[in-house]
């Protein structure tokens, strides 16, 4: 009984953070995970934990700009930078974003055709939809607890990993040494498992809920003053570091599992999340392509929201509107707009011709690439204007927020070396 009032209760704290790790995730994510395991079997597994610390971090550093603020991540940047330079991030973060609704809607399709049959692009334009409806007209207090359970479906890669022989010791000399190349096509992969795992549009939603916590909360307790107070800190950072952590241990077991049924079958092609699970069917059996299957829907619902919000939430604070998802669609027609904008375009370009394995794995690039200007843009905002910082944090967590562009900046940077030579 004890031991039950615990876990609920851990499970009451967690929120934001753990939706925006399970949300990173996503079947695009999926599909560069499954990629990195079938292409170089294990030789990528260091990934996830290298990256950890930085994008915990980097996700922390976002969150209590959102909470001391009461403000996202654009209002907050829109203080310190130019207008273009605003308007720039936000477009690149749009157009990733839009990119990446239609290669998670299109894997869902594929995925749910799969196993049921029927057409792909009606099932990929239904769960567009479904989110749509979703957050128009779910309050966010609501909606954010619908989202919260969606995170239980990740653990079902945990068990797809278990229901397949993995040489476990190869696994952990291969974490712990890494064999690292300059290899292009290695280096193009990890900066797509890099730009899937530290995601820009993970900053700005994040950033954004925690603004969403903070004014409920002010509104509940009737606070005088606005501000990150040492309990809120360690709240946000217990449930950032339980969302990234279970984020990057869920890609681990991803890669894991594709390395030990498709690579070590000499499948080293995947594409998309639901390739990955078709291929899984004749070699590693019916259960574990079924939990692969359906970890992608669910994936997919958690994602195509987050997704959608990031974008609004960034676009209504560049231009000046109202934007809530705990207001109605009544009261903040611009920003449900954008939302309806942003998943219709990504449902109509899931419905063409569009290489889909083009859309998950470049887009996935292109976070990597466009993640830097961004995390460097956060970086300054909390350093703030005269060295003063809008909210106060650790040292340890500025080094690490620092040092986590220095990573993706220096991958980038090698991408393009390797590229041009």
């Amino acid at each position: 009984m004890i031991a039950k009032r615990s876990w609920l209760r851990i499970w009451r704290i967690l929120g934001p953070g753990l939706i925006t790790g399970a949300a990173d995730d996503d079947p695009s994510g999926i599909a560069t995970y499954s990629q990195a395991g079938a292409q170089f079997g294990y030789g990528l597994t260091w990934t996830m934990f290298l990256t950890l610390p930085f994008m915990a971090a980097i996700q922390i550093i976002s969150a209590c700009i959102g909470w001391g603020t009461q403000a996202g991540l654009t209002r907050n940047i829109a203080q310190q930078f130019s207008k273009p330079v605003v308007y720039s991030l936000v477009g690149l973060l749009i157009m990733a974003n839009t990119i990446n609704i239609a290669a998670d809607l299109a894997a869902m399709g594929d995925s749910l055709r799969l196993v049921v049959g029927g057409p792909a692009i009606f099932y990929a334009v239904a769960f567009g939809a479904a989110c749509l409806v979703a957050e128009i007209f779910v309050p966010y207090h609501r909606y954010a607890g619908y989202l919260k359970f969606l995170t239980l479906v990740l653990f079902v890669y945990v068990a797809a990993a278990f229901s397949t022989q993995v040489p476990w010791g190869q696994v952990a000399l291969a974490t712990i040494f890494p064999s690292i190349s300059f290899d292009r096509d290695l280096l193009l992969t990890v900066v797509a498992v890099f730009g899937t795992t530290i995601s820009p549009y993970l900053f700005f939603w994040q950033a954004s809920q925690e603004a969403e916590e903070s004014w409920l909360s002010y509104r509940r307790t009737h606070q005088a003053k606005v501000g990150l107070s040492r309990a809120a800190f360690g709240h946000v950072s217990l449930d950032t570091w339980t969302g990234m952590t279970i984020s990057n241990v869920i890609a681990f077991f991803i890669i894991v599992t594709t390395a030990a049924t498709l690579h070590a079958h000499g499948v080293t092609e995947v594409n998309t999340a639901a390739q990955a699970a078709e291929a899984l069917r004749p070699i590693a059996g019916q259960l574990t392509f079924a939990l692969f299957a359906a970890g992608i829907i669910g994936t997919g619902l958690l994602a195509v929201p987050v997704l959608a919000g990031s974008a609004a939430y960034a676009a209504a604070e560049a231009f000046g509107l109202r934007g809530s998802l705990e207001l109605p669609a009544s009261r903040a027609l611009g920003f449900y707009g954008i939302i309806g904008s942003a998943t219709t375009a990504g449902a109509l370009l899931a419905a063409t011709k569009v290489d889909p394995i083009a859309m998950l794995f470049w887009t996935a690039v292109i976070n990597g690439i466009v993640a830097v200007p961004i995390m460097i843009a956060m970086m300054l905002v909390v350093s703030g204007r005269r060295g003063q910082s809008i909210v106060a944090l650790p040292g340890w967590l500025r080094i690490l927020g620092w040092l986590g562009c220095l990573l993706m900046g220096l991958t980038v940077v090698m991408l393009g070396w390797t590229s041009a030579f």
